[in-house]
């Protein structure tokens, strides 16, 4: 089923606001097997009961939808569907949530939440950088196309690159492990490390990272992320000292890019 007719059908559900394409397809990186991610904006009530009627009818094989918060409650909830033997994800999204989310990347605010999935963490502005980066499908109230950011905010950028302090303060204390061999604590402080430079590589692109998954892959950084990957394979003090040197690169590009904007 082409996607626009099922955000249209979705978008007759009771409590359902609009419907955007996400994920690599809405940025046009994806492959012919990855998923197709669909944002199911909603406020207030949402009648699951009828989302999963739709469901029923359009999934291959049986898919269970849940209510909003059955995923967590920054992942929030929603249903894996296969339609024409595709993977579909239904993924819910609170419209006012994601426009407070919006107000707070334009603010600068940069904070981090617990969600199961997200290893490093869930990044308040990810709602506004789904959006941001997503396809609008299915809008009749016009609500997605008013909160939509039309640009990535320089205070946000300003915020992302400030995180740069800790991931120098996580390189530090990592390098008292190193005598101890203490693998699994370095590699923990590296993984955060290059995280935090794969956002401020993206920031200085105007660009949002949506997940931990794929955000150093070489495809996205090229020489850069291969120099990444590479911090997770062969010996420890090699892949500190490779994060070290990653993590000044950053820093140099993005004060760079700052005096670059300031002149």
């Amino acid at each position: 089923m082409d996607v626009e007719v099922m955000a249209h059908r979705i978008v007759d559900i009771p409590g359902i606001v609009g419907v955007a394409l996400g994920g690599s397809r809405a940025r046009g990186e994806h492959s012919p097997d990855s998923d197709t991610d669909l944002g199911l904006y909603y406020r207030g009530p949402l009648d699951t009961v009828a989302l999963q009627v739709l469901a029923d009818e359009l999934s291959d094989t049986p898919a269970a939808v849940t209510e909003p918060g059955g995923w967590g409650p920054w992942v929030d909830g929603g249903g894996w569907l296969r339609v024409d033997g595709m993977a579909v994800d239904w993924i819910y999204r609170d419209v006012d949530r994601v426009r407070r989310s919006g107000e707070d990347a334009t603010a600068g605010t940069w904070d981090w939440h617990f969600q199961v999935g997200h290893p490093l963490g869930f990044p308040g502005t990810t709602y506004a950088g789904e959006l941001f980066h997503g396809r609008i499908l299915a809008d009749p109230s016009g609500d997605l196309s008013q909160i939509r950011l039309a640009e990535f905010p320089e205070a946000l950028q300003r915020s992302i690159f400030g995180r740069l302090g800790e991931a120098e303060f996580l390189l530090r204390g990592s390098a008292k492990a190193l005598p101890r061999r203490d693998a699994a604590y370095v590699c923990a402080c590296l993984f955060r490390v290059l995280q935090l430079c794969a956002h401020a590589l993206a920031a200085q692109r105007g660009r949002f990272v949506l997940n931990e998954k794929s955000a150093l892959l070489p495809r996205f950084l090229g020489e850069f992320g291969e120099r990444a990957q590479s911090v997770f394979d062969g010996d420890l003090v090699r892949r500190w000292e490779t994060a070290r040197d990653l993590l000044a690169e950053t820093r140099r590009r993005t004060s760079d890019d700052g005096a670059q904007r300031q002149g």
